[in-house]
């Protein structure tokens, strides 16, 4: 509790981690509404299983490098043993943290309709074994875990605040409850529990939580504020304009000259790391198969770097 507001932006495939981590972002969010969407251009609607998740998180993870990964594990896929089991997969992946909510299977996004949620006794003990199944060392715990209620929907604020009491006393770290419609409903949460366990909001372009400024979510008692939906909603409508372009002249030749595509050299070296590659090739070159008995180069292979002109 206390301290500046951290902003985690939401990541949800492998050039999203490499764009957020460059630059360097104290926390990263692994949505499961992008991941889903990118990994299986499926909804968010409990289609996904541990083994398609668990997977994105070591490729992120390792992607992230030092930069902490908040991963969305759902209901933790199943009952108290499947929690168990997520935890400790999600952990051995990489996760700095696990967000568990309360939702019934199949599980929907929270800032759509037609959520049901689990009693708060069976979804209290689902925190309470996520707890207890990470590693701990010296009494520190290695992966955080946040708790997310989905009760304000269907059974309003004072529910959701009854359940988040019960997560904080099941032993989770950050307290999380989702979908709040009013600034009003934010600052009750924020005096209920914000002196005592870190708050998390979602702020959601679009959808249900008021989306206002950093210093405003602090001023409210949140400390943790993911963007899940941000980058691949602008993703999403960059992609479409390139394509109608694409699709109605035949060509990317505005595109192009506008300035709303990235630049293929710079993309390719400081977004996507060619140049470890080429660094790589020119120790390495002579070591190659049917390389030349000759000294490395000292600059990369012309034919390889990427140019306007070919891809």
């Amino acid at each position: 509790p206390g301290g500046k507001l951290v902003v985690a932006p939401g990541v949800f495939d492998g050039i999203s981690v490499r764009v957020a981590r460059r630059l360097g972002f104290e926390a990263l969010y692994m949505t499961g509404y992008g991941t889903v969407a990118s990994h299986l251009g499926l909804p968010d609607a409990g289609l996904a299983s541990y083994r398609d998740m668990v997977e994105r998180v070591a490729s992120f993870a390792g992607l992230a490098g030092a930069t902490p990964l908040i991963a969305d594990a759902d209901t933790g896929y199943g009952g108290l043993l499947n929690v168990e089991h997520t935890v400790r997969g999600y952990e051995a992946a990489g996760a700095a943290a696990i967000q568990l909510e309360d939702q019934e299977f199949p599980k929907k996004c929270g800032h759509t309709p037609g959520r049901r949620v689990v009693p708060r006794d069976v979804a209290a003990a689902k925190v309470r074994v996520a707890v207890q199944s990470r590693t701990t060392s010296s009494g520190e715990a290695a992966m955080l875990v946040v708790a997310r209620t989905d009760a304000r929907t269907a059974l309003g604020l004072d529910e959701a605040l009854r359940r988040a009491e019960a997560f904080a006393a099941a032993g989770a770290d950050v307290l999380f409850v989702e979908a709040p419609e009013s600034v009003d409903e934010m600052a009750t949460i924020g005096r209920t529990f914000g002196r005592d366990v870190p708050l998390l909001v979602n702020v959601v372009e679009g959808g249900k939580t008021p989306v206002l400024t950093s210093q405003e979510y602090e001023d409210l008692g949140y400390r943790l504020a993911i963007y899940p939906a941000t980058a691949f909603l602008a993703m999403g409508r960059a992609v479409e304009d390139a394509y109608v372009e694409l699709r109605d002249t035949g060509a990317s030749v505005e595109a192009a000259a506008s300035g709303r595509l990235y630049d293929f050299g710079r993309f390719s070296k400081d977004v996507m790391g060619f140049d470890d590659v080429w660094a790589f090739e020119r120790e390495h070159a002579h070591l190659e198969e049917n390389a030349p008995a000759s000294a490395p180069s000292t600059s990369p292979p012309q034919q390889d770097e990427p140019s306007r002109s070919s891809s």
